[in-house]
């Protein structure tokens, strides 16, 4: 048995190379499949319902993806649409679906799969003791459902019956994403390791290539081992390249988890076919005791006003951080002085990093940085965009003007590159919610429906 399974990107709208594209097209492969989202953005699609890519950046791909699939006459599977999966996502896709499918005269069978959770649900799995959080996982109640925004992640069974439906195009909710490539292979008997090893593999589309890039990669899945090919000219692929990406996403680089098992590569090998292929094969695939399905929740936290400075005075930038604390004790009196009692301070979050000195591994930094200019990021949080913008116009006032012993008179301690400064960022979420549901049937936590284009 041999299956060709095409992943033309790792992100559908990241805008992959059609030349690439169409030499796995040529290939024939038995199913296309492509990724459209992802937590790696953070929490803001996810509690907004907007997606990270433009709607004209997907269209360009799902054009190319829906032309070819009915070139070939076989399945094309988008998972995560609108980047966070929630059914407004999936909903937004496919409306630019029908809008291709109408001007290119195209006619399929489409299956919706949504993964929006109601509060209520979630509360009565709750009251169950049915969501086990994950390591790391913040502290949960049952009145978080009601705040936040959440998703399951499905697994491969919700694609396999739209499949098994003769649905031709699948744009499904939040998902696994190797359960977008491996579905297929998996309803029609494929080994479960090599299947979920090849998914995993090519899941990031060419992200394994060197160099990487948002192109494709073909599969080629065979009885007892896979090969991957790189499709762009100029990239190549090697036994280490594909390997490592097992550690992708990943804190065990052996063993990926997903709703039904466990693949484990302990024992997979990896041997250069050409320059551009390489053949994996002895990865195993545990089933798991009990069946599950991940949790994402992210809810509203605020709103915020950013100010972008820079320094270069050597003075200014070695008093900074003792002046900075200083300068937001100034910053909550003022907040009670401008506002009395109708903003607490302590519902109000001004942030100062500095960009050269410290600014992202702040107290774990090795050693110290001795920087001859500063990027200065200002950061006001509050309960609503107002109050922000408000805190941030005497903030960056007063910050443009800080004390320092060794200057006489008023100077200029930061300078802004553009007037105002105050920029309004908007909401701000957060991740809420890392879980998994136990003791679940496959396909319980999702819903379906088809339509005829």
């Amino acid at each position: 048995m041999e299956l060709r399974i095409l992943a033309p990107t790792g992100a559908l709208g990241a805008g992959f190379d059609a030349a690439a594209f169409q030499r796995g097209v040529a290939a024939r492969p038995h199913v296309i499949a492509c990724d459209a989202g992802s937590t790696d953005s953070g929490p803001a699609a996810l509690g907004s319902g907007n997606p990270k890519l433009s709607d004209q950046a997907v269209a360009r791909d799902l054009r190319l993806l829906l032309t070819a699939r009915d070139e070939l006459g076989v399945p094309l599977i988008i998972g995560s649409c609108g980047t966070s999966g929630r059914d407004t996502g999936v909903d937004r896709v496919a409306a630019l679906v029908r809008d291709i499918a109408a001007a290119e005269n195209l006619h399929f069978k489409l299956a919706l799969i949504y993964s929006d959770q109601p509060a209520e649900r979630l509360q009565r799995l709750y009251d169950a003791g049915r969501l086990q959080p994950l390591p790391y996982a913040p502290e949960i109640d049952r009145e978080l459902f009601a705040r936040g925004h959440t998703v399951a992640m499905m697994g491969v069974e919700p694609i396999q019956e739209a499949l098994g439906a003769g649905c031709d195009v699948i744009l499904a909710g939040r998902a696994s994403d190797t359960a977008l490539f491996a579905a297929l292979p998996g309803m029609l008997g494929a080994d479960p390791g090599l299947t979920w090893h090849m998914a995993k593999t090519i899941e990031c589309g060419a992200a394994c290539a060197i160099p990487p890039s948002a192109n494709g990669l073909l599969a080629h899945l065979r009885d007892d081992h896979f090969d991957v090919t790189t499709l762009a000219e100029g990239s190549r692929l090697t036994p280490r390249s594909v390997a490592a990406h097992t550690l992708y996403e990943n804190a065990d680089p052996y063993r990926v988890v997903e709703p039904s098992g466990t693949l484990d590569t302990s024992d997979a090998t990896y041997e250069a076919v050409d320059e551009r292929t390489v053949r994996a094969r002895g990865a195993r695939f545990v089933p798991a005791d009990c069946y599950s399905n991940k949790l994402e929740g992210a809810e509203l936290v605020g709103y915020q006003t950013v100010i972008v400075g820079g320094v270069r005075d050597h003075v200014v930038i070695r008093r900074l951080p003792d002046l900075l604390p200083f300068a937001k004790k100034y910053f909550e009196d003022k907040i009670l002085d401008v506002f009395g009692g109708a903003v607490d301070p302590d519902g109000v979050d001004i942030d100062f990093r500095l960009y050269g000195d410290g600014a992202v591994l702040a107290a774990a930094e090795p050693e110290a940085l001795h920087p001859r200019e500063l990027g200065v990021l200002i950061t006001v949080t509050a309960p609503d965009q107002a109050t922000a913008h408000a805190v941030a116009t005497f903030v960056a006032h007063a910050s443009s003007h800080l004390p320092i012993p060794e200057y006489d008179g008023l100077v200029s301690t930061l300078a802004y590159p553009y007037s105002p400064p105050e920029m309004d960022r908007g909401p701000l979420y957060r991740f809420c919610l890392n879980h998994v549901v136990t003791g679940v049937g496959p396909t319980e936590l999702f819903r379906t429906t088809t339509e005829e284009l």
